[in-house]
């Protein structure tokens, strides 16, 4: 439901029209190129909503070490006690490639070494060499016409919610992320083409059949998808709304919450608003 565009106009009687835009957080100028409607609706905007209005390296880093038990174990638990000694051997060969220190990963949380595998080697090169992910450079677009950024949520919520997944669901998806290393590029640019060709109901499917491969439940998604999508998608909702009420507002969330009925464009149709799909 709600699968089939990026771009939803929001319309209520008496308040002026605004956009909700779902993101890929990635720099691959497929998706830094924005459309031409995508970005007058930014330019056009008194505000520009973001997850997080500040994804800088040094506010992720802050927020990092705030909350180094959301990251690490500290109750004696080890992940090389989780998962078997040929996958935490791949483990090790991932932080090190990400140039983390590798003789702390049987401390690392699961859900952290999948963050780090998420990010292809190219990718973290440019971003390194200062190129912005799709969602600041929206951010760019906006401060450069004087339009305020602001944030649906903080770096720590985002780390809360990650390490509220249910252990043995973090370790389901940690084997998934290590079984397909050798193929984590293919997996990139097949849900990049999912992205750019408006199929946005097919990625989290496409995550469940690989996984069946391997023998992983679909249940075994449940707790990410609770906690990563759908509970965040209510706070997202219940921040915006204010926002919403003033009009001309522009938003842009992860393309995963904009779907399906307990989405972005679900809530705020419940809450009163008209969506329709623009691009």
């Amino acid at each position: 439901e709600n699968g089939g565009a990026l771009l939803w106009r929001i319309s209520k009687d008496g308040v002026a029209d605004s956009y909700l835009f779902g993101t890929v957080h990635m720099t691959d100028a497929r998706v830094t190129k924005l459309p031409k409607q995508v970005k007058n609706a930014i330019e056009g905007s008194k505000v520009v909503v973001l997850e997080v209005a500040d994804t800088s390296p040094t506010a992720v880093a802050s927020a990092l070490a705030n909350a180094p038990s959301l990251m690490m174990f500290n109750d004696g638990r080890r992940l090389d006690h989780l998962v078997s000694p040929e996958l935490f051997s791949k483990v090790q060969v991932q932080l090190e490639a990400a140039r983390l220190p590798s003789g702390f990963a049987r401390m690392f949380k699961p859900w952290v070494v999948s963050m780090v595998m998420a990010v292809s080697e190219c990718e973290r090169k440019r971003i390194e060499g200062g190129e912005p992910v799709l969602d600041m450079r929206i951010a760019e677009i906006a401060r450069a016409k004087s339009i305020p950024v602001v944030g649906l949520e903080t770096v720590q919520s985002q780390l809360e919610a990650a390490a509220s997944v249910p252990m043995e669901e973090q370790v389901a998806m940690l084997r998934l992320s290590l079984r397909f290393a050798d193929r984590a590029d293919d997996r990139r640019e097949t849900s990049l083409q999912l992205y750019l060709g408006r199929q946005l109901g097919a990625l989290l499917p496409l995550q469940k059949i690989l996984a069946k491969r391997y023998g992983i439940k679909d249940t075994e998604f449940a707790g990410f998808k609770k906690q990563m999508v759908d509970q965040r998608n209510r706070k997202m909702r219940t921040h915006a709304l204010p926002l919403l009420a003033k009009g001309n507002v522009f938003i842009g969330v992860g393309a995963l919450h904009l779907i399906g009925e307990d989405g972005l464009v679900a809530l705020l149709r419940n809450a009163g608003y008209i969506l329709e799909p623009v691009e």
